[in-house]
């Protein structure tokens, strides 16, 4: 019985065996096969990847950047043309902390506050918020106060520093300072410098980007521990705040130059220009590159722009724009001068600005957009010009056409009389000519006129002068303007009544120039532009040539508009843009400032355009005031700033007189 169980447990004994044999050669197999399949996956389907791993153990790839463009204003000096650099790039050091190597933090934060803050601080603002917040406190601690709020500031400051500059350990810290080479010289020297060892600027200089010591040809180099500075080419404007909203300015992102507003936006590609690449190999371990194995592309600079913008009329445009500013409380204003033959812009500045180079410190980003061709507002009597070169192109009226002004009317639609400027001090002014109307700026005559043509003809003229829709001048973010009113397929008379004084549309100062301009120019339209060349990387210019739009109104009609402009100059509202030697014409403007349900109560914008001289115009220019406190009517603010500017250009131009 044994023998026949053992011989019975025999087979199964063997059927065991012969299983985890099968099982272990069955591993084996999908091993053996998985591994194979691996091989061919990196040897064959992963080839391209793991050549390029391997060839990023020994290959140096470096992307090669351009130089940005440059932008040019001009200047003629005895009849050679001469640029300067309103936009261009410049070497500067963004600055940095190595904390692990500061020794008495707190030190050095007071030293980087003497430096970068103490010389700028408005203590002028301090004293003013600590009166202002506490207008209760006695005279005598006045100055206590004000010591104390500049000591609370300044702990501040130093605090801020000493968030960075005290953290043991730490390799890096951003001071988020950006300077130029030569400031960067007086800042290591200043923060080496003791008592008992002063260092200057003068001992120092930047050679191979570091700091060394002025020593000849032998260069010891300068150590300062605790600090470091990353050099590299960034935009620079040399003018500042001077033509900042013609330019916009450059913000880096990813170490990629993106423009933003302005020019260096609008031609961003153009500037930008292509960047390069160099592949070469390492050899040994010393990583030496290997010169003769290598794959190189050239960067391609960006191009130059060279303006209209006339850099002295520029300057002067925009200095006493500020002045005039604020000697009148305004809350801001532009000045817009053009080649009205060309097109051409010749200045064009608004404030507030900005300083480019800093731009990351303004508040307010509205104060980016270029008011000139962004900002929308109802021109007010300025636009009068526009309906009377309407009526007289279409044989409806002349200088001399008369009409009984009753200093108001009603008109359907309106639940109110329109009324005249000056209806309360001299109520109707009787018989009058058109002459008188535009001298006078009386409403109840540009509404008299407009009714000679019709609503609908009136709005046709309207469209064709180009209100409504963007001039295209090369500087991006520009504002259509609105005529929806007269856009309708049946205009109401209220609508164009309102539109014929300019309330109840809104336009461009852009816009605005540029009926003066086809005034000035016999009739005919030009587009505005404001880059008169562009200078491409191979060296090639292009030049920008004007380009006629339409014309708008006939020779004639622009004859006799510019002969009633000088009226409007020699006696009437615009008598202080009156220059001696010179016919100007020209027209005021002061209109309401729209708000939900109505008008602000004694607020108003001001403008001035005014052509010189007339026989042959040199310039067109606007100028424009938001609510100056002083003064209520246009003459009394940008007249006399259009003839502060205008005299300037006409010595400037050389332009003969042509009167006593």
């Amino acid at each position: 019985m044994w023998r026949e169980t053992k011989n019975k447990c025999r087979p199964e004994t063997n059927k065991i065996s012969n299983n985890r044999l099968r099982l272990v050669v069955a591993i084996v197999f999908l091993l053996s096969g998985a591994l194979i399949y691996k091989l061919f996956s990196v040897q064959i389907g992963q080839c391209d990847l793991y050549t390029a791993l391997a060839s990023s153990q020994h290959q140096v790839y470096s992307q090669l950047a351009p130089e940005r463009g440059k932008i040019y204003l001009s200047e003629n000096i005895d009849g050679q043309e001469k640029l300067y650099p309103l936009a261009t790039n410049k070497d500067f050091a963004s600055i940095y902390a190595v904390p692990k190597e500061i020794i008495n933090p707190r030190e050095v934060a007071e030293k980087l506050y003497a430096f970068f803050d103490e010389p700028y601080l408005d203590t002028k603002t301090i004293k003013e918020n600590a009166s202002s917040t506490s207008a209760s406190i006695p005279s005598s601690t006045t100055s206590e106060t004000s010591f104390n709020t500049a000591s609370s500031t300044k702990e501040k400051i130093i605090d801020n520093y000493l968030k960075k500059l005290d953290k043991p350990g730490d390799p890096y810290e951003s001071l988020d300072k950006k300077l130029g080479t030569d400031d960067l010289l007086k800042l290591f020297a200043f923060l080496a410098s003791t008592s008992s060892a002063p260092v200057t600027a003068d001992d120092l200089e930047l050679r191979n980007e570091q700091v060394v010591y002025k020593k000849g040809a032998t260069t010891t180099k300068f150590v300062l521990p605790g600090f470091g500075f990353d050099l590299q080419k960034y935009r620079y404007y040399p003018e500042k705040e001077i033509g900042s909203h013609i330019l916009g300015f450059v913000s880096n992102a990813d170490n990629q130059e993106i423009g933003k507003y302005g020019l260096e936006e609008f031609f961003n590609d153009e500037l930008t220009g292509k960047a390069g690449s160099l592949k070469s190999e390492k050899a040994g371990q010393s990583n030496t590159i290997i010169v003769n194995d290598r794959e190189y592309v050239k960067p391609e600079n960006g191009s130059d722009l060279v303006l209209t913008v006339d850099r002295n009329i520029e300057f002067v445009a925009c200095e006493k724009l500020k002045e005039a500013v604020k000697k009148h409380g305004a809350d801001g204003g532009s000045v817009i001068i053009m080649n009205p033959k060309t097109g051409a812009i010749i200045a064009m500045c608004s404030v507030p600005d900005f300083d480019p180079n800093d731009y990351k410190d303004v508040s307010n980003i509205r104060v980016f957009n270029n008011p000139v061709t962004f900002d929308q507002y109802e021109p007010g009597s300025v636009y009068k010009t526009v309906t009377m070169s309407i009526a007289i192109d279409q044989n409806k009226v002349s200088p001399s056409t008369t009409y009984n002004d009753p200093g108001e009317l009603m008109i359907t639609g309106w639940n109110k009389p329109i009324r005249n400027s000056d209806f309360d001090t001299k109520g109707g002014h009787g018989v009058v000519d058109m002459n008188f109307v535009l001298e006078n700026s009386l409403n109840t005559g540009a509404i008299f006129a407009m009714r000679q043509v019709g609503p609908t003809v009136f709005a046709d003229y309207i469209k064709n002068y180009g209100f409504g829709e963007k001039t295209g001048i090369e500087l991006g973010s520009e504002s259509s303007g609105n005529i929806g009113n007269l856009l309708k397929s049946k205009v109401r008379e209220i609508d164009a009544a309102t539109a014929s004084f300019g309330q109840g549309i809104a336009v461009t100062s852009l816009q605005m120039i540029m009926p003066y301009q086809a005034i000035a120019n016999k009739g005919v339209m030009m587009k505005p532009y404001i880059v008169k060349s562009i200078i491409h990387n191979d060296g090639k210019c292009e030049e920008m040539q004007p380009q006629q739009l339409r014309r708008v109104i006939s020779a004639q009609t622009a004859s006799t508009m510019s002969a009633m402009l000088v009226n409007v100059v020699e006696k009437g509202h615009s008598n202080k843009a009156y220059i001696q030697g010179y016919y100007i014409g020209g027209k005021t403007g002061t209109a309401q400032i729209p708000t939900p349900g109505g008008y602000l109560k004694g607020q108003y914008i001001h403008t001035f355009i005014g052509i010189a001289p007339i026989e042959n115009p040199s310039f067109v220019m606007l100028t424009k005031m938001d609510s100056p406190k002083d003064v209520t009517y246009a003459e009394g603010s940008v007249v006399p700033l259009w003839k502060d500017i205008a005299d300037f250009i006409l010595k400037y131009y050389q332009v003969p007189k042509t009167r006593d």
